[in-house]
C-alpha cells in the first residue's frame, strides 16, 4: 500500500541527506559523479531518482538503491492514482 501523498525522494535527499551533512549541491554533486545541475533537478522535484542515481547514492553511503527507487515508484505511482481515472474493461469476466 503506498501513502497518499508521499514526498518526493529528491526532497529527502535536498533536507535529509544534503541539509543534515552540510553539503552544498554542487559539492554533493561532485561526491555522487554526476552533475550539478542533474543533482539539482531531482532535489526540485524535476527529475525522479533515477537507477544509476539510486546505485550512487548507495556506493555514497545513504541508504540502500533498492529504497531510493522504492521511494520513486511510491511517489510516482501516487500522482498517477490521484492525477486522472483509469477506465479500463475488465481482462478477465468472472
Amino acid at each position: 500500500m503506498t501513502m497518499k501523498n508521499p514526498p518526493h525522494p529528491g526532497e529527502i535527499i535536498g533536507d535529509d541527506v544534503l541539509g543534515e551533512l552540510g553539503l552544498s549541491v554542487a559539492e554533493a554533486a561532485a561526491r555522487l559523479g554526476v552533475s550539478r545541475v542533474t543533482l539539482s533537478r531531482v532535489i526540485h522535484g524535476h527529475s525522479g531518482v533515477s537507477p544509476n542515481l539510486a546505485v550512487r547514492l548507495e556506493r555514497a553511503g545513504v541508504g540502500t538503491a533498492r529504497a531510493w527507487m522504492a521511494l520513486q515508484v511510491n511517489f510516482d505511482l501516487a500522482r498517477e492514482i490521484e492525477g486522472r481515472p483509469h477506465e479500463v474493461v475488465p481482462l478477465v469476466v468472472a
